[in-house]
C-alpha cells in the first residue's frame, strides 16, 4: 500500500495534498510550491511571509504559535533510507506517539499562558475604560449626590472633632 507524500506550502506552510497546488521552478533549478493561487500570487509580489497576517511564519514570529521547541526538530524531514527493521519500527511508532503528547501538553500549556495574559490586559482595558468614561455608566445627580454625601460627612466629622475638643 503506497503512501501520500504530503508537501508543504513555501509560502503559507499548510500541506498540499497529491494532485493540488502550483509547482513554481525558478533559473536556478530552486523548486517552490504552493497551496493555491493565493499564495503563488503573494510570492511573486515578493511579499514576505513573516509579514503576511494569515502564514504560519507570521504567526511563528510574532508569538503567536510555539516556535522554540527541540519536539519540532522530530519532524523535520530525512533523505537517508534506512534498511526495514521490525524493532526499530516498533520503537519509532512508540516514540512518535510520545512525542506527539509532549507536543500537544506544550501547546496546551502555550496557549493557557496566552490566554491567561490575554485576560488580565483586556481587564486591564476594561477597567481604564471605565475610568475614563464613568459619567456615562454613573447618572450625574448620583454624582452630586455622592458628593454631598461626602461632603456632610467631611463636615461632620471636623464638627465631632471641634466638640471633643
Amino acid at each position: 500500500r503506497g503512501r501520500m507524500r504530503l508537501e508543504k506550502c513555501y509560502f503559507c506552510s499548510s500541506t498540499i495534498y497529491p494532485g493540488h497546488g502550483i509547482m513554481f521552478v525558478r533559473n536556478d533549478s530552486k523548486v517552490f510550491k504552493f497551496c493555491r493561487s493565493k499564495c503563488h500570487r503573494n510570492f511573486k509580489q515578493k511579499r514576505n511571509p513573516r509579514k503576511v497576517r494569515w502564514t504560519k511564519a507570521y504567526r511563528k514570529t510574532h508569538g503567536k504559535e510555539l516556535a522554540k521547541d527541540p519536539v519540532y526538530s522530530f519532524e523535520a524531514r530525512r533523505n537517508v533510507p534506512v534498511k526495514y527493521d521490525r524493532e526499530l519500527m516498533v520503537k519509532t511508532l512508540k516514540a512518535m506517539k510520545k512525542v506527539e503528547n509532549i507536543r500537544t501538553a506544550r501547546e496546551r500549556r502555550f496557549k493557557e499562558k496566552n490566554r491567561k495574559i490575554a485576560r488580565i490586559i483586556q481587564s486591564k482595558q476594561a477597567r481604564d475604560e471605565i475610568k475614563k468614561s464613568i459619567n456615562l455608566i454613573v447618572a450625574p445627580l448620583a454624582m452630586k449626590k455622592k458628593t454631598e454625601v461626602k461632603e456632610t460627612i467631611t463636615q461632620s466629622s471636623k464638627m465631632a472633632m471641634e466638640t471633643e475638643q
